[in-house]
C-alpha cells in the first residue's frame, strides 16, 4: 500500500524558510517521480515542483523559480521541498503526489497522473 506523508509545514514570518519532507512507504521514490502541489482557500491546485525517477530532471515552475529547490534521498524515501523568501500568498495546504508509471520527465505529466497523495501539511506566512 502506498504512503506519502508530508511534514515541515507551520508558521513562518515572510521572507523566511521552511523546508518540508514527503516521506513515502509502499513505493521506492527513486523508480517513480514526485511532485508537490498546494491549494489555498478558494484556489485551484498548483503544481509547484516535481521531480523524475532515478536521475530524472527537476521542473520549477516560473511562478516559484528562484525560491523553491526539490531534492530526494533514496537512502530515506524521502522527497524534500526547501522553500525560501516565503510570501504571505505562498499560505497553502502542500500536497506531494505519485504515480506508478516511473515518469522521468515529470514536467510532461499534470496532476490527474498522480493518483497517490499525501494529506498534506499546512503552510502559514503571516507575520
Amino acid at each position: 500500500q502506498v504512503q506519502l506523508v508530508e511534514s515541515g509545514g507551520g508558521l513562518v514570518q515572510p521572507g523566511g524558510s521552511l523546508r518540508l519532507s514527503c516521506a513515502a512507504s509502499g513505493i521506492s521514490l527513486d523508480a517513480y517521480s514526485i511532485l508537490w502541489f498546494r491549494q489555498a482557500p478558494g484556489k485551484e491546485r498548483e503544481i509547484i515542483s516535481c521531480i523524475g525517477r532515478g536521475d530524472g530532471p527537476a521542473y520549477i515552475p516560473d511562478s516559484v523559480k528562484g525560491r523553491i529547490t526539490i531534492s530526494k534521498d533514496n537512502a530515506k524515501n524521502t522527497v524534500y521541498l526547501q522553500m525560501n523568501s516565503l510570501k504571505p500568498e505562498d499560505t497553502a495546504v502542500y500536497h506531494c503526489a505519485t504515480e506508478f508509471h516511473g515518469f522521468y520527465y515529470c514536467s510532461a505529466y499534470e496532476l490527474k497522473d498522480y493518483p497517490y497523495w499525501g494529506q498534506g501539511t499546512q503552510v502559514t506566512v503571516s507575520s
